[in-house]
């Protein structure tokens, strides 16, 4: 298991690899380590996964919101001397990475947006989080954690439930305040300006955030690519992982910046 970094503002990341920078944000409730099936793309890019305030090894739970998760990130990369990266977000880690484009859209060379959102009606927002609230308990506590697995994934099989429950360990005030600050998210305008190259991904079953509102988020943005992901749910870098991974790696290959010049390996 690759050993754990801590950023001078005391962010617990993870930093290896050979080749163009990719970050990877995980989503609500998870840890860095979620990614471990996108290791693999380290013999072609250079990763950097971190946890966000309140998640993982991560301690700090003052001032979450999405602006502050993508300013600590801005701040990590500039740390690690890195102009500019590939931004690959899941779930909450989406808006993040939407978030990291409007603050520093100079740092991003692309965008992946996978089972994410850009907005919630604000109709839908109390009903959200007041079901979130009476489902906490039952969701993150021992045995009882495998409901989430079961609501995040398509597949039911024991291997991918007891590997969705390894990392997703959420704290109980850092969730909620990361939750509301997701529905406070309102990138519709936004959307509409970024000129990157960018991949919106959906999970053809997501119960979590329904492949519709990546749909949309398609739309409103002109020049982005849409992929649905079959027989997947929320979480298709876990239950189709080869599929997944293949899929970040053409898409990047279609919009190469490396040259042998910014070749790199991390330190």
């Amino acid at each position: 298991m690759t050993t754990s970094k801590l950023s001078k503002a005391g962010i617990p990341f993870l930093h290896f690899g050979y080749g163009e920078p990719l970050v990877l944000i995980h989503g609500l409730g998870e840890v860095k380590e979620g990614w471990i099936n996108q290791f693999e793309l380290q013999d072609e890019f250079e990763l950097i996964i971190p946890d966000l305030r309140g998640h993982g090894e991560n301690e700090r739970t003052e001032a979450i919101s999405i602006q502050n998760f993508a300013s600590d990130i801005i701040d990590l990369l500039k740390e690690c001397n890195i102009e500019s990266a590939n931004i690959l977000g899941l779930s909450m880690g989406g808006a993040v990475a939407q978030e990291i484009y409007r603050q520093a859209p100079e740092m991003c060379r692309s965008l992946i947006l996978a089972s994410t959102f850009h907005f919630f009606p604000k109709k839908l927002a109390p009903l959200f989080i007041n079901y979130r609230k009476k489902r906490f308990v039952h969701l993150t506590t021992g045995r009882k954690k495998k409901p989430a697995a079961a609501l995040a994934l398509y597949s039911w099989e024991e291997e991918y439930l007891e590997e969705f429950d390894n990392h997703f360990a959420p704290n109980q005030k850092a969730f909620f305040d990361s939750l509301q600050s997701c529905l406070k998210v309102n990138n519709i305008n936004l959307l509409r300006r970024i000129n990157v190259p960018t991949l919106v991904i959906g999970g053809q079953y997501d119960s979590v955030i329904p492949v519709w509102m990546q749909v949309w988020m398609h739309k409103l943005m002109p020049h982005s690519e849409f992929v649905i992901m079959r027989k997947t749910g929320h979480v298709a870098k876990l239950e189709a992982k080869d599929r997944f991974n293949q899929l970040i790696r053409s898409f990047l290959a279609k919009h190469q910046h490396r040259t042998e010049n910014n070749k790199r390996t991390a330190i």
